[in-house]
């Protein structure tokens, strides 16, 4: 059963502070929290009513529809930094609020004025969006009715946030082989959910159940763009730069659970201790400078001229930080020892979360793009990524 609570009338709008600094404030309640949602088949319900209080789930609306406009390609680097403080406090509640903001930057993209204006309306009221683009043998079709109605057949997997999410982005199958985007009404078309698929090492409280459509039917418009948007580039690739700012949040938590762990235990004078640290530190720095590189990458002005860069650049980024958070979480480990990684230090659930996080596809896949990138280019280094 879906859950309401996300869904209540719409109320008068108050004036929220700036998304960043609104992130930043909740990350410690979101860490806080983590715990009480750490749960199998749970969900962060109570976390996703803070985020609607602090307008964090309206913010990426423009400012026209009652949000700030941080969907804008101005703003990537506020929005990084926001999936970042986020993923911070919660990695679950990073993931399926990265989804939302996916869902809502491809809606302003590819949607015709007045769906924009009825799907915004329906954020601005507290819906739940996420985007459900994973499956397996048994995927999502399309089959044509009479006045443009479709019924829909097959499942998605790792469909994150279900049950909760209300306003799924999906792509689907046509009967001529193309693959076409709908946000379905899940709140009144309910797909069947399988809550045995997510049995995970971390990551619990993400609900990635699979979700089964068949039988569901919608209309002309819950349809979004043409066949074949959702894969336009450097949209598709580059929005990895979204879930890496998330993992470099969890990255980031580590890192200060491992200091605040030492400082309690008075090991601040310990080289080895301090060797880790400052390690740790280059690594945390660096990912950040990977965050700015990105967001100014992104919103180069030839980044839609020349997606090719774009996006080997964001596969660079989603490597690099990959990277980051492995090593963060080796010399976490080492700095902590076995005692460190016992309940109720948050440091076991932490490293589940992560680590689970970081199997994104094709991580191989990306970085030979990257490389398959600058061997097609003749450009000297320096310019590369700096024109």
């Amino acid at each position: 059963m879906f859950s309401d609570s996300f869904t209540s009338p719409p109320q008068p709008m108050p004036t929220a502070p700036a998304p960043e600094a609104a992130a930043a404030a909740l990350a410690p309640r979101l860490l806080a929290q983590a715990p009480a949602s750490d749960q199998p088949g749970g969900f962060p319900i109570q976390e996703f009513g803070w985020l609607r209080e602090a307008g964090l789930l309206r913010a990426p609306l423009p400012a026209s529809l009652g949000g700030t406009g941080l969907a804008e390609p101005t703003q990537t680097l506020p929005l990084l930094r926001v999936l970042r403080h986020i993923g911070w406090g919660n990695l679950a509640v990073g993931r399926v609020y990265e989804g939302h903001v996916n869902a809502l930057q491809l809606m302003q993209r590819f949607g015709r004025p007045g769906q924009v204006a009825a799907w915004a309306a329906d954020a601005a009221a507290g819906h739940l969006f996420g985007v459900w683009n994973t499956e397996a043998h048994d995927g999502v079709k399309l089959e044509p009715l009479p006045d443009g109605r479709y019924r829909l057949r097959g499942s998605k997997t790792f469909a994150s946030g279900a049950g909760h999410v209300t306003r799924p982005l999906l792509t689907a199958g046509l009967p001529d082989g193309g693959w076409q985007m709908l946000i379905l009404p899940a709140d009144t078309q309910q797909p069947a959910l399988d809550a045995s698929f997510w049995r995970p090492l971390g990551m619990r409280a993400s609900a990635s159940f699979r979700a089964d459509f068949t039988g569901l039917e919608i209309g002309p418009e819950d349809l979004l763009g043409e066949p074949g948007s959702y894969y336009q580039q450097p949209a598709f690739s580059g929005g990895a730069i979204r879930f890496a700012a998330v993992q470099l949040g969890g990255a980031e938590a580590v890192f200060d659970e491992t200091r605040r762990f030492l400082q309690q235990l008075g090991r601040t004078d310990d080289p080895y201790q301090r060797q880790r640290l400052g390690e740790m530190s280059v690594l945390i720095e660096s990912g950040n400078l990977w965050l700015r590189g990105a967001a100014d990458h992104a919103t180069r002005p030839t980044a839609e001229a020349d997606p090719e860069a774009t996006v080997a650049y964001a596969n660079m980024m989603r490597t690099a930080v990959e990277e980051i958070c492995l090593r963060v979480l080796q010399l976490a480990e080492r700095c902590v020892g076995a005692r460190g990684l016992l309940q109720p230090e948050p440091f076991e659930r932490l490293h589940r979360d992560l680590t689970h996080y970081l199997r994104q596809p094709a991580p191989d896949a990306a970085q030979a793009d990257a490389g398959r990138f600058v061997l097609s280019r003749p450009e000297p280094a320096y310019q590369l990524w700096n024109v």
